[in-house]
């Protein structure tokens, strides 16, 4: 359920390594100037003591008593009980902190926690590019419609939500869609992470152009270089982006084999989906080659680039076709071409995740999560 026009309030945070940036939303529009504090990272007790005060004064600000806090926090988590464990970039988050129960007793209020890419995919199938997909498909008269939505996040790390039949997936151990961890193509005796990700970016320009990683720009600098935007080396940065889309192209399709959906991309790397969006598609569409030495498409369904105006227009339009029903005067429409499309996030990251928190919070209070 959508709570566009809910009159309650929720306290949010999004937790990074570096800074808390606490909030709050009503009827999914943010309704307090943020309060930023430093994360800590490295003392649990200072950090602590940030999240609690961040929510003090996030509540000062607003006029109506919350009815919960919910928010995005990395994993490792056991989310459903509220303790965060052994974070890479919060090192101080290790062995076991019951950060849920924490909050609930300094406030009195229910506290959800997720991951951001689950809260990031809740936030798009439900105000973004879900809805925006099966509008369009409403408007050039196609009777499909999509149910089903994988999220990704291209940023420090490589992160990924699902929602099925509106409904965010929850695993057995708070582990569901960790994408990061599939094979990666290139270099099979790691993870994807290790490509799909800024450091992933970096690695490749700084072995491409010869150059110290320390010396290395940062993505948005590749993204300008390999664009013709400023001086550098293009062949290293269009190399960088090439190699993160072969591998975020071959984790997606392990993946939609199972989930069968949409795919949006969100996180700070998004930005520069000009220049990868469609090698990832490339990839996905690919073939393997059998056993026979003969072609076998890499899916069963056919992937198309949302941002491609050629490639929007031809999802759009499908193959309908009327049949007839046997021994029947009856007849039906239907569109055989099995499809889905890979785009980029229609709200931004940020609000996604927002909409999503807000949202997954007042959906359990109400019962239907």
């Amino acid at each position: 359920m959508r709570y566009s026009n809910d009159k309650r309030t929720v306290m949010t945070l999004d937790a990074g390594g570096t800074n808390f940036v606490f909030s709050a939303i009503k009827g999914e529009k943010e309704i307090a100037d943020p309060v930023i504090l430093p994360a800590h990272g490295n003392d649990l007790e200072k950090s602590l003591k940030n999240l609690i005060k961040g929510f003090k004064e996030i509540e000062s600000k607003i006029k109506q008593k919350p009815v919960a806090i919910s928010f995005a926090f990395p994993g490792p988590a056991e989310y459903e009980q509220g303790i965060i464990d052994d974070l890479a970039n919060l090192p101080a988050y290790r062995n076991g902190v019951a950060i849920g129960i924490m909050l609930e007793e300094n406030f009195n209020l229910p506290v959800f926690i997720n991951n951001d890419a689950d809260l990031f995919a809740f936030g798009e199938a439900l105000a973004g590019f879900l809805p925006e997909v099966n509008s369009k498909l409403e408007k050039a008269n196609c009777p499909k419609r999509y149910k089903n939505l994988f999220g990704a996040t291209f940023g420090t790390g490589f992160g990924g939500g699902i929602i099925y039949n509106g409904n965010i997936f929850f695993g057995d151990n708070s582990a569901q869609a960790e994408v990061n961890r599939i094979r990666n193509k290139l270099y099979p005796h790691t993870n994807a992470e290790d490509s799909v990700s800024i450091r992933g970016i970096k690695r490749v320009y700084a072995r491409e152009a010869g150059i110290d990683i320390e010396k290395c720009p940062e993505p948005k600098t590749i993204f300008e270089i390999g664009t013709g935007k400023i001086k550098g080396d293009k062949n290293a940065a269009l190399k960088a982006f090439e190699e993160m889309a072969v591998v975020a192209g071959n984790t997606f399709a392990n993946t939609i084999t199972l989930v069968d959906g949409l795919i949006v991309i969100g996180g700070g790397l998004a930005g520069a989906h000009q220049i990868f969006l469609q090698k990832i598609v490339d990839e996905m569409n690919n073939n393997f080659i059998t056993l026979n030495n003969e072609p076998l498409p890499r899916l069963e369904i056919k992937v198309f680039n949302l941002e491609d105006k050629n490639d929007i227009n031809n999802f759009l339009s499908g193959e309908t076709k009327t049949i007839k029903v046997p021994f029947s005067n009856t007849k039906i429409k239907y569109d055989p071409l099995k499809r889905i499309g890979v785009g980029i996030s229609k709200l931004g990251t940020s609000k996604a995740v927002s909409i999503g928190a807000y949202n997954f919070a007042l959906n359990k209070i109400d019962g239907f999560f």
